[in-house]
């Protein structure tokens, strides 16, 4: 069932074009990252929004965001997506600044952060405390799930889908080697979680952290090298309604 949406055409209409209209890995990771952060929502209006937010960045994500000027900053505050707005673009190009011109990439500092703790669980919680370590206003955080306050981190852990899984199909990148697909977790959202308690794989209502806590223990009895594979179909199926 997930080869059914794990192809080329799964990339069109959904946000994972947006990295995918890149040519280098910095590039990719940047908008990748920044398109997962608005993934919310029509699908439709948010990849439109995301290539806005690239045209804002110049289509160089990455160069902007290490180089960019305090004016070409300050031209980030016409952004919009829904209540994610250009303060919060301005915060969140503050915040990958500071860890790409330290680390060299976000790739690095993942990779980093997943050999010293071995633990995906503790990577999302270091990684929001770094990106956040640094004046800002408060309204951003909201834009990036906590998992130490119990969310199911539905963006990140499928921003890592993204740049994780060794994809043979040509939808997920496999640019992070060094961190194993066996390591990630399901981006949890309404559709997989639908689904997934109609499979009898999730008993739990809220879709929140412990909710992917319990699909993965099915998922990782099923694939222990790539579990997350089966996000494809279990989104794919829920958006498409039905079985």
């Amino acid at each position: 069932m997930w080869l059914r949406y794990d192809n080329p055409d799964f990339i069109e209409p959904d946000p994972i074009s947006i990295p995918h209209s890149f040519s280098s890995q910095k590039d990719c990771e940047v908008s990748g990252f920044l398109a997962a952060t608005i993934a919310w929502g029509n699908r439709k209006a948010i990849v439109k929004s995301a290539n806005r937010m690239m045209d804002y960045l110049d289509r160089r994500p990455y160069d902007f965001i290490v180089g960019a000027s305090e004016g070409e900053m300050e031209a980030l505050r016409g952004y919009v997506h829904r209540t994610f707005n250009g303060e919060d673009l301005v915060c969140f190009v503050e915040a990958l600044r500071r860890i790409c011109r330290t680390y060299g990439s976000l790739g690095e500092w993942f990779e980093g952060a997943w050999e010293r703790t071995g633990d995906m669980r503790k990577v999302l919680a270091e990684f929001r405390h770094e990106f956040f370590d640094f004046p800002h206003p408060l309204r951003s955080e909201k834009h990036l799930s906590s998992i130490a306050k119990g969310a199911a981190c539905k963006r990140l852990n499928m921003y890592l889908r993204w740049m994780v899984r060794q994809d043979s199909h040509g939808v997920d990148f496999g640019f992070w080697k060094r961190i194993p697909a066996s390591a990630l977790y399901l981006p949890l959202d309404l559709h997989s979680g639908n689904i997934s308690r109609e499979l009898g794989i999730l008993t739990r209502r809220q879709n929140d952290w412990k909710a992917v806590e319990e699909v993965m223990t099915h998922l990782r009895e099923a694939d222990p090298t790539d579990p997350v594979k089966y996000d494809y179909a279990l989104f794919g199926v829920g958006i498409n309604k039905g079985l």
